[in-house]
Protein backbone atom coordinates (compact mmCIF):
# COMPACT_ATOMS: atom_id res chain seq x y z
CA UNK A 1 0.00 0.00 0.00
CA UNK A 2 1.77 3.05 -1.16
CA UNK A 3 0.39 6.63 0.33
CA UNK A 4 1.18 10.08 -1.22
CA UNK A 5 1.52 13.20 0.70
CA UNK A 6 -2.20 14.93 0.81
CA UNK A 7 -3.81 12.19 -1.02
CA UNK A 8 -4.14 7.92 -0.81
CA UNK A 9 -2.68 6.06 -3.74
CA UNK A 10 -4.88 2.60 -2.77
CA UNK A 11 -7.88 1.58 -0.81
CA UNK A 12 -7.47 0.62 2.73
CA UNK A 13 -7.85 -2.76 3.00
CA UNK A 14 -7.57 -3.32 7.12
CA UNK A 15 -7.88 -1.11 10.11
CA UNK A 16 -4.40 -1.67 11.13
CA UNK A 17 -2.85 0.14 8.19
CA UNK A 18 -5.42 2.93 8.20
CA UNK A 19 -4.60 3.11 11.94
CA UNK A 20 -0.96 3.62 11.34
CA UNK A 21 -1.62 6.06 8.31
CA UNK A 22 -3.37 8.57 10.70
CA UNK A 23 -0.51 8.33 13.01
CA UNK A 24 1.81 9.36 10.46
CA UNK A 25 -0.30 12.27 9.39
CA UNK A 26 -0.35 13.42 12.92
CA UNK A 27 -3.45 11.94 14.57
CA UNK A 28 -3.61 11.86 18.38
CA UNK A 29 -5.88 9.30 20.32
CA UNK A 30 -7.96 8.84 23.02
CA UNK A 31 -10.11 5.61 24.30
CA UNK A 32 -13.48 6.57 26.12
CA UNK A 33 -14.06 4.25 28.57
CA UNK A 34 -17.20 3.40 30.54
CA UNK A 35 -18.00 3.68 34.42
CA UNK A 36 -16.45 -0.12 34.10
CA UNK A 37 -13.05 1.17 32.46
CA UNK A 38 -14.22 -0.97 29.31
CA UNK A 39 -12.56 0.78 26.16
CA UNK A 40 -16.02 2.42 24.50
CA UNK A 41 -14.48 3.21 20.90
CA UNK A 42 -11.29 4.54 19.80
CA UNK A 43 -11.28 8.27 19.13
CA UNK A 44 -8.40 9.66 16.81
CA UNK A 45 -8.27 13.91 16.68
CA UNK A 46 -6.48 15.56 14.29
CA UNK A 47 -6.69 19.80 14.45
CA UNK A 48 -4.40 21.69 11.57
CA UNK A 49 -5.00 24.78 9.31
CA UNK A 50 -8.79 26.25 10.23
CA UNK A 51 -10.44 22.90 10.53
CA UNK A 52 -10.80 19.84 13.33
CA UNK A 53 -10.43 15.67 11.49
CA UNK A 54 -12.14 13.47 14.33
CA UNK A 55 -12.43 9.69 13.23
CA UNK A 56 -14.52 7.22 16.02
CA UNK A 57 -14.04 3.23 15.52
CA UNK A 58 -16.56 2.05 17.84
CA UNK A 59 -16.75 -1.39 16.22
CA UNK A 60 -14.68 -2.65 12.82
CA UNK A 61 -18.30 -2.13 11.14
CA UNK A 62 -19.54 1.20 12.92
CA UNK A 63 -16.81 3.97 12.34
CA UNK A 64 -17.37 8.27 11.52
CA UNK A 65 -15.29 10.10 10.88
CA UNK A 66 -15.91 13.79 10.46
CA UNK A 67 -14.07 17.10 9.17
CA UNK A 68 -15.47 20.13 11.41
CA UNK A 69 -14.54 23.89 11.19
CA UNK A 70 -11.99 24.60 14.06
CA UNK A 71 -14.32 27.13 16.47
CA UNK A 72 -16.41 23.62 17.09
CA UNK A 73 -16.90 23.37 21.12
CA UNK A 74 -17.75 19.76 20.91
CA UNK A 75 -16.13 17.67 18.36
CA UNK A 76 -17.79 14.62 19.14
CA UNK A 77 -21.14 16.16 18.50
CA UNK A 78 -20.73 19.41 16.42
CA UNK A 79 -23.39 21.65 14.96
CA UNK A 80 -21.58 22.12 12.00
CA UNK A 81 -19.52 19.86 9.81
CA UNK A 82 -17.54 20.48 6.18
CA UNK A 83 -17.70 16.65 5.48
CA UNK A 84 -18.96 13.49 6.77
CA UNK A 85 -18.68 9.66 6.45
CA UNK A 86 -19.70 6.55 7.89
CA UNK A 87 -19.76 3.01 7.21
CA UNK A 88 -17.44 0.41 7.66
CA UNK A 89 -13.65 0.75 8.66
CA UNK A 90 -12.09 0.30 5.35
CA UNK A 91 -14.58 2.63 3.79
CA UNK A 92 -14.15 5.58 6.04
CA UNK A 93 -10.42 5.26 6.48
CA UNK A 94 -10.30 5.30 3.05
CA UNK A 95 -12.33 8.47 2.44
CA UNK A 96 -10.70 10.33 5.53
CA UNK A 97 -7.19 9.83 4.10
CA UNK A 98 -8.22 11.26 0.62
CA UNK A 99 -9.37 14.12 1.93
CA UNK A 100 -7.17 17.55 1.27
CA UNK A 101 -5.17 18.12 3.43
CA UNK A 102 -6.16 21.81 4.22
CA UNK A 103 -9.88 21.73 4.13
CA UNK A 104 -12.43 20.50 1.97
CA UNK A 105 -12.38 22.04 -1.43
CA UNK A 106 -16.17 24.02 -1.85
CA UNK A 107 -17.05 24.08 1.49
CA UNK A 108 -16.87 26.76 4.59
CA UNK A 109 -13.76 28.94 4.94
CA UNK A 110 -13.33 30.32 8.08
CA UNK A 111 -9.75 31.92 7.56
CA UNK A 112 -9.96 34.19 10.60
CA UNK A 113 -10.80 30.68 13.05
CA UNK A 114 -7.44 28.92 13.06
CA UNK A 115 -7.87 26.32 15.56
CA UNK A 116 -4.58 26.01 17.74
CA UNK A 117 -6.76 22.89 19.02
CA UNK A 118 -9.76 21.29 20.87
CA UNK A 119 -11.46 19.84 23.95
CA UNK A 120 -11.28 16.02 24.12
CA UNK A 121 -13.72 13.88 26.73
CA UNK A 122 -11.28 12.53 29.45
CA UNK A 123 -11.78 10.29 32.37
CA UNK A 124 -14.39 10.80 35.09
CA UNK A 125 -16.58 13.79 32.87
CA UNK A 126 -13.33 15.62 32.54
CA UNK A 127 -12.37 17.19 29.38
CA UNK A 128 -8.53 17.55 28.38
CA UNK A 129 -6.92 20.40 25.61
CA UNK A 130 -5.36 18.87 22.78
CA UNK A 131 -2.99 20.85 21.30
CA UNK A 132 -2.42 21.50 17.49
CA UNK A 133 1.00 20.14 16.60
Amino acid sequence: MMFSGDTIAAEITDIESGLQELIHRGYQFVHPRDANGEVMAVVGVRVHDNVVDVVRLNAEDDVVATRMPGTEEDILEPEVWLWRSAGDAATVLTELLALPDERTPGALYLPEAVAKGCWVPGRGGTSKWLAAG
